[in-house]
């Protein structure tokens, strides 16, 4: 295989080792131009056209690319196009939440090609790895994928993750914090973990709100508040690659306590955590809302959906608090705007699919706590990938990573 686990530079030859290289250069360049001919391929990766062709050749004999018909001429003969055969390797994409985790496989054109499988899990989970292999080979099974073909795993999840080393810090075992290396050990293949909220805002970067923004913001607005942040066209990860803890910046003085040990930090007020909580304080101080109603009927505890529901049919009580967290949300990104002046600030997850009860109260903290020259310019919109952006930028990532020569 092209890309066979354990594929050492000792194991090739120097001018193997170069063909190696530039066969996968010519599977990046379609992978991001989708369709190439020969004589683009050739300028791309500064070779002679007999040496192009020679490489294309190889490329089609193996079955990871074919002919995808001609192109324009610009005199003479048309010339022939090619692109990747999207069924030539796929990658499993993780998105791990705080309780669930959801995956799912892409081909080499980013095409969601099964369902979205969801697993009880979390980062604390000492048998987390067993979990992902046994429901992805369940999966792959499923949907009758080789498992030669699957190339990668991608893992985003919340907390402080080195994505290099493959660590994710804010796992309370400290024996359980190597998840990069747990994972390969189940699935020997090429992995990549990192964190939720720059994996999102990759994914909206590449495919989404972002997408043609030098500098945007993406919230990934659930049970924390992860920040990601593209800056000059780079995902931002600071000098530990910790950057974007916006959850836990102070807020409120003598607040409540956060799971990070802190008090009053941007996640006890503005999260899906304190919607709940300012609901379920409402129905237990008798106040006048259909939330109550619905919490009578249902089995299980109140959900966010619950009270967006309740707000479209006009509850005031569910407005209410709905404006409560988006006004505080909007005071923490109002230090984020006068801070990096972003061209636009892209929400996601749970809390975010309240739209206008939650966007409204965020413009006008953004009115009350900017400076209106710097807060004119920086636009707040709802993702439309939503939970897919995460799973997005992860495949992005990691196909990336397959087609480059980092992982010789």
């Amino acid at each position: 295989m092209l890309f066979a686990t354990g594929l050492k530079n000792a194991d090739l030859s120097v001018n193997e080792l170069k063909r190696y290289r530039q066969k996968k250069r010519i599977l990046h360049l379609l992978y991001k131009h989708e369709v190439l001919s020969a004589p683009q391929i050739s300028k791309h990766i500064n070779v002679s056209m007999p040496t192009a062709i020679v490489l294309l050749s190889d490329l089609i004999l193996s079955k990871y690319i074919i002919s995808k018909g001609v192109g324009e001429s610009k005199g003479g003969r048309k010339p022939l196009l090619y692109g990747l055969v999207k069924d030539s390797l796929y990658i499993l994409a993780c998105d791990m939440g705080r309780y669930f985790t959801r995956m799912t496989v892409f081909n080499v054109q980013n095409e969601q090609i099964t369902s979205l499988k969801k697993i009880e899990t979390s980062i604390d989970d000492p048998k987390l790895e067993d979990k992902l292999f046994d429901n992805a080979i369940a999966l792959f099974k499923e949907y009758k994928i080789d498992y030669n073909k699957v190339f990668g795993i991608g893992v985003d999840m919340p907390g402080l993750v080195d994505s290099e080393k493959g660590i994710n810090y804010t796992v309370k075992e400290k024996s359980l914090q190597n998840i990069g290396e747990r994972i390969h050990k189940k699935f020997k293949k090429l992995v990549y973990i990192d964190n939720d909220a720059r994996m999102q805002a990759f994914g909206e970067y590449v495919f989404g709100k972002a997408k043609g923004k030098k500098d945007a913001i993406v919230i990934n607005w659930n049970w924390g508040i992860g920040l990601g942040m593209i800056l000059n066209g780079k995902i931002y990860r600071g000098t530990t690659g910790f950057a974007g803890e916006l959850s836990h910046i102070k807020m409120v003085d003598n607040g409540s306590l956060c799971i990070c040990g802190k008090t009053g930090c941007l996640e006890t007020i503005a999260s899906s955590h304190a919607l709940l909580k300012y609901a379920n304080k409402g129905i237990k101080n008798s106040v006048v809302t259909q939330l109550k109603g619905i919490v009578e009927l249902k089995t299980e505890e109140l959900s966010v959906d619950d009270i967006i529901m309740a707000a479209k049919l006009g509850d005031e009580f569910s407005i209410s608090i709905l404006s409560k967290v988006g006004m505080a949300l909007g005071k923490g990104l109002s230090y984020i705007i006068q801070l990096l002046n972003p061209e636009v600030i892209v929400l996601s997850g749970n809390l975010s699919k309240a739209n206008q009860f939650v966007l409204t109260p965020i413009q006008q903290s953004l009115n009350k706590y900017c400076i209106e020259k710097i807060s004119s310019n920086s636009e707040v919109v709802i993702s439309e990938l939503d939970e897919k952006s995460g799973l997005l930028g992860v495949a992005a990532t990691l196909y990336q990573k397959i087609f480059s020569d980092m992982i010789i």
